[in-house]
């Protein structure tokens, strides 16, 4: 993931069917995180309406520093059905997502205009069904710490709003957490700083931090297609 950059993903799978002209277009979006979890869900999809016409596709993945991204109209005429799904997600600033957009002829010409507009709401309302992620750089961290010092911690977590991934009750506990970038350095100090040290770091990593995208986040920072839609609280 490059320095600094933020995006929005999905939480979970979604479906949205939509008839036009006697043509019916089929929508599914995955969250995916790499370019071989896309291909698997595209042949999945092949295989479920493997008498449909057309199966377009579009996705955009964060890997490392940079973004990869497909589309394909897969015998529409060219950029009637990729590329139009491709700019919703790009104009969405949505990343680690596949949208693959099934056609079954209906046997009416819908004309360029007409296809474009069809697999661009198929994409649209399939995503608005999902619930929305925020992702941004952060860090996993794990750590160890005795039981006597457990509950101090988990109460510490909360109040920052720090994550706590997995606790291993063993001899000692094992804690993995995890956390936006900029509270790293603050995170560590206060570590550093406790006058017991009883809590030892075992591994610290680099990784993508989900946010869920809470229904009071003013509209104007989403994507333009989420606006005045709720979210789910978890």
């Amino acid at each position: 993931m490059a320095e600094n950059e933020e995006f929005f993903s999905i939480n979970e799978d979604a479906t949205y069917q939509i008839v036009i002209k006697k043509s019916k277009f089929i929508a599914n979006v995955f969250y995916v995180e790499s370019e071989e979890e896309a291909e698997n869900k595209i042949k999945q999809i092949k295989k479920k309406y493997y008498d449909a016409k057309h199966h377009c596709i579009a996705y955009r993945i964060v890997e490392e520093d940079r973004i990869i991204e497909k589309s394909s109209d897969d015998g529409e005429p060219s950029g009637t059905a990729g590329a139009p799904m491709l700019n919703i997600l790009q104009g969405s600033n949505l990343c680690n997502i596949i949208v693959i957009v099934t056609r079954y002829f209906g046997g009416i010409l819908l004309g360029t205009g007409g296809l474009v507009r069809a697999y661009s709401d198929a994409t649209k309302k399939a995503i608005q069904k999902s619930e929305l992620l925020f992702q941004k750089d952060g860090f996993e961290i794990e750590l160890e710490t005795d039981y006597s010092n457990l509950e101090n911690f988990k109460y510490y977590c909360k109040s920052n709003d720090i994550n706590i991934i997995n606790i291993d009750y063993s001899e000692n506990i094992r804690i993995k957490i995890e956390m936006e970038k900029e509270k790293k350095d603050i995170f560590l100090k206060n570590i550093e700083e406790q006058k017991n040290n009883k809590i030892r770091i075992v591994e610290l990593c680099r990784k993508i931090v989900n946010i869920v995208v809470n229904k009071w986040l003013k509209c104007q920072k989403l994507p333009k297609i989420y606006c005045n839609l709720k979210f789910n609280i978890i």
